[in-house]
């Protein structure tokens, strides 16, 4: 049966006019697999890459006179680079003025020795930690000074205390990234940041420090706090850091990681976001005890999707952190496997929520 011509013009019009209505594509197919809805840019993801304790003196001064000042990072450097942002605890003042402190252990580091910081790719230091005034408050300063001629970013210390609870904030594609520092062991009050008076950021009160993360949080598109606390060659976290990490999260927070212990301790999740608790010394001097050998390099990825984190195991060796392979990083999995809470680590490093 032939087709009238009114059907034949009917036809012939809806061609004409279907580009108009589906943009580039005469037709309009169904799919169970729509194409992505163009005008809604995809952010690429940030990565930063967190470590623990750095002391530059000591041992590990006497290592950079002989060798160099990247002798210390000569093993990790490479790794540190690649992040988008590379975040480290500054365990010392850096100076050639002051008094030492009466403790048992003051670090003062050559100004010198910053220069390897900058070629291992770091961005930022915490300052909020039990060693940043073993020199007064004058090789506080003087370590401010030189870090900010070195062009690396500090926390956690100030001039008073807004300057101490002030975050670092990097724009890294695109995107706001908050880092805060944090100590809950100082040595005493005097080593308090107040509103006009130096010092160090603490973690001792809820305010002023949660007045502040929630600031540096609006501030921000991620924010990481890097705490300083615990007990020193514990396997576990103290009470209140349990329950001091789940209040920063609450408060906005999306990853916490913390040092001082120099031990290594477990992971745990809190509303999908990260803690890891201690993730050991760094550069350090050698220590007596075995677990101030293991190390770990946090990586945290924050995208679209959320945050997912790895870990890098390594060893201490004559204050070099080494990455480990085989046996030997088999065996740190393990152990944060025995010492995390609610978090898998895989054979790769890699961090996830552990299933039921």
């Amino acid at each position: 049966m032939k087709k009238s011509w009114k059907w034949n013009l009917s036809v012939a019009v809806f061609l004409a006019v279907a580009p108009l209505w589906q943009g580039s594509s005469a037709f309009a197919v169904p799919s169970d697999n729509p194409a992505p809805q163009t005008g809604m840019p995809i952010s690429p993801p940030i990565t930063i890459a967190i470590t623990g304790d750095i002391l530059l003196d000591k041992s590990v001064g006497r290592q950079i006179d002989r060798y160099g000042v990247d002798y210390p990072f000569q093993k990790t450097a490479e790794l540190l680079r690649k992040a988008d942002l590379t975040v480290g605890n500054l365990e010392t003042s850096v100076s050639t003025r002051g008094k030492p402190e009466q403790k048992e252990y003051a670090y003062r580091s050559k100004p010198q020795t910053l220069q390897g910081l900058v070629n291992a790719g770091f961005d930022v230091v915490n300052l909020a930690n039990n060693h940043t005034l073993d020199y007064g408050v004058e090789a506080l300063f003087d370590t401010m000074e030189h870090l900010q001629k070195n062009k690396i970013g500090f926390t956690g210390a100030g001039r008073n205390e807004a300057e101490a609870f002030s975050p670092f904030l990097k724009t890294i594609k695109g995107k706001k990234v908050a880092v805060i520092g944090l100590s809950h062991v100082l040595p005493n009050a005097r080593w308090f940041a107040r509103k006009n008076s130096p010092g160090l950021a603490h973690a001792y009160s809820e305010e002023p420090m949660m007045s502040y993360v929630k600031k540096a949080v609006q501030q921000s598109d991620y924010t990481v706090a890097v705490l300083h606390w615990n007990l020193e060659y514990k396997d576990v976290p103290e009470p209140y850091a349990r329950k001091l990490a789940k209040q920063l999260i609450d408060n906005g927070v999306d990853a916490v990681v913390g040092s001082h212990s120099h031990s290594l301790m477990g992971i745990e999740y809190y509303k999908q976001a990260p803690i890891f608790y201690s993730v050991g010394n760094f550069v350090f001097t050698t220590s007596r005890n075995p677990k101030g050998w293991e190390s770990m390099i946090v990586q945290l990825t924050f995208d679209q999707k959320g945050t997912s984190s790895s870990v890098i195991p390594a060893k201490l060796i004559n204050g070099q952190p080494v990455p480990l392979s085989g046996a030997d990083k088999s065996r740190i999995i393990q152990k944060l496997n025995r010492l995390s809470y609610n978090a898998k680590v895989d054979e790769d490093g890699r961090v996830t929520v552990k299933s039921d």
